[in-house]
Order: C-alpha cells, then sequence, then structure tokens
C-alpha cells in the first residue's frame, strides 16, 4: 500500500506550473488539530433572524512536521551531507515571506556594495515596490479529500541536532495554516471547491450510514 505523504505547495497566481516551492513531509505529523473560528453573529437591528450568518467561518489547522538527515546520511546523500536539512528548512521559511523578498534582499546587498565603492544610485527611490508585495499562495495537500488553499499564521522551528558544520540534522516545525476563506486566484478557488465538494460527499455517505438509527431518534 502506497503511503500518501502531506505537502505545502507554493504556486504561481492562475497555474501550477512551473512549482516555484514544494515541501513534502518527510514523516507525516502524528496529529492534526483543527480549530474553527464562528464569528459574532450579527445582532440587534442588523439581524432579522437568530439564525442569521454573519461572517464565513476561519478554519486553522496546527500540527508539527519533523525533519530528519539520518537515513540521507546514511545513503551517502551529498545533499544532506552537505547542508543537512538546512534546504527543506529554507524552504519552508520562504513560504512565510512575500514572493520577491530574497530577491529584493539580493538587490539590497548589490546595491549597499555599489555605494560603498561609489557606484551607488540616487536616493531618493521608493523603498515600497509597486505593484504591492504579495505573500506566497500555498496548497495545503493532506490526503485525496484536502486540498486547501492556506496562508502560513504562525511558524516555530526547533532545530534539535547539529553535523559537525552545524549544519541542522533534525528539527521540527509547529505550523499554524489559516484556510483562505475566500481565495481570489483561479487555482485556490478550485481546490477551496474541490475539497468542499469531497466534504459534502462525506456527510452525505454519513447519512446513509445513520439514517435508520436517525429514524428510531426522531418521534415524529
Amino acid at each position: 500500500m502506497v503511503l500518501l505523504r502531506g505537502a505545502l505547495i507554493e504556486y504561481a497566481s492562475d497555474f501550477l506550473g512551473p512549482l516555484p516551492n514544494v515541501v513534502i513531509f518527510q514523516f507525516n505529523p502524528d496529529t492534526l488539530t483543527r480549530n474553527i473560528s464562528i464569528p459574532q453573529r450579527p445582532t440587534g437591528v442588523s439581524s432579522r433572524e437568530t439564525s442569521q450568518a454573519g461572517e464565513i467561518p476561519v478554519e486553522r489547522i496546527n500540527f508539527t512536521a519533523h525533519f530528519s538527515a539520518a537515513d540521507q546520511l546514511d545513503s551517502g546523500n551529498i545533499i544532506a551531507e552537505t547542508l543537512g536539512i538546512g534546504p527543506q528548512l529554507a524552504a519552508l521559511e520562504k513560504m512565510v515571506y512575500p514572493s520577491n523578498f530574497i530577491g529584493e534582499l539580493l538587490g539590497e546587498a548589490l546595491d549597499a556594495i555599489g555605494d560603498a565603492i561609489g557606484l551607488g544610485g540616487n536616493d531618493d527611490c521608493p523603498t515600497q515596490p509597486i505593484p504591492r508585495e504579495q505573500y506566497p499562495q500555498i496548497l495545503f495537500i493532506w490526503g485525496a479529500t484536502r486540498v486547501l488553499p492556506v496562508l502560513i499564521d504562525s511558524m516555530s522551528i526547533t532545530e534539535q541536532q547539529y553535523d559537525s558544520f552545524l549544519n541542522p540534522i533534525q528539527a521540527e516545525v509547529a505550523l499554524t495554516l489559516a484556510v483562505a476563506s475566500n481565495p481570489e486566484d483561479k487555482v485556490g478557488k478550485g481546490a477551496l471547491k474541490y475539497s468542499n465538494v469531497a466534504k459534502e460527499a462525506q456527510a452525505i455517505i454519513n447519512l446513509a450510514n445513520t439514517v435508520e438509527l436517525a429514524v428510531d431518534l426522531v418521534p415524529f
């Protein structure tokens, strides 16, 4: 039986390829906590019925991902021997910064070097890029029925072991993901619709399994 692995995939605005960043979980988390925050319902003159809905509930997913270079080191993997699990951690960290953040850092470094040697340009250039930067668009894949557009709310990296060059070779990463309730791009919209349809289908299957019990419970 094939073991499916969870993953985080960063993608471009309206298409999946080319994929700029992918992190496949080396070990699937043992537990996954889903918190659904229900916004306050309308009250007072703005509320016509007690069952009137307010804003869309927001789902947050919490889990801890584990990474280890042990197997790769045992097999002589050159990347693991050189950098440990640094590439996996760097790929995860990249998902919390604006899309061109790394490129801007390189540009600023080059500008600083140019200024230092007298090749700097006009200092009056605006620092805010136009158009404004956007955070990466990410899909959280967890099995066949959950393909969700998410934003990373928080990330806590605990590096637990290092090699002789101080490269991390074991770490755990605690993540909180916020499911996008109204994504603006086509991929996000399609992924959310797919996951919602899968959830509706499972709810119907549950009804089919419990219909006899439900009939006995209802006294009329």
